[in-house]
C-alpha cells in the first residue's frame, strides 16, 4: 500500500513536515549507483515539499520525501534515512545531529 498526505484513511506519522528544512546525509554503506547520485546534494539544505508512507506487510511502514533543491532548481525522493533536519539559529544555519 502506498498512501499520499491527502489520502484519507491513511494514518501518518512522518518524521519530518512539509515546509521543514532538510539536508541530505549518506547512510555510509557500501557504494552504489544511487549513493554516488546522493553525493552531489550531500549536506546541501533542501525544503520537504510532501511525502508518502509505504506499507509493503502489515506492521511495516517506511518514509518517502519528495526534496526540493533550489540551488540545483530540482526535486528528488529521498528515503528517510538519506535526510536530518536543519536548524536555524540567530542567523547560523546549523545542522541537527
Amino acid at each position: 500500500m502506498i498512501c499520499h498526505t491527502n489520502d484519507s484513511g491513511c494514518y501518518m506519522n512522518p518524521k519530518y513536515a512539509i515546509g521543514q528544512k532538510v539536508t541530505v546525509k549518506l547512510t555510509g554503506q557500501a557504494a552504489s549507483p544511487r549513493d554516488s547520485t546522493l553525493e552531489q546534494y550531500a549536506g546541501k539544505l533542501g525544503q520537504v515539499m510532501n511525502y508518502y508512507w509505504i506499507s509493503p506487510r502489515a506492521g511495516e511502514i517506511f518514509y518517502i520525501y519528495a526534496v526540493r533543491f533550489p540551488d540545483y532548481n530540482r526535486e528528488i525522493v529521498l528515503h528517510e534515512d538519506e535526510i536530518k533536519s536543519f536548524i536555524e539559529s540567530k542567523g547560523a544555519l546549523r545542522r541537527n545531529q
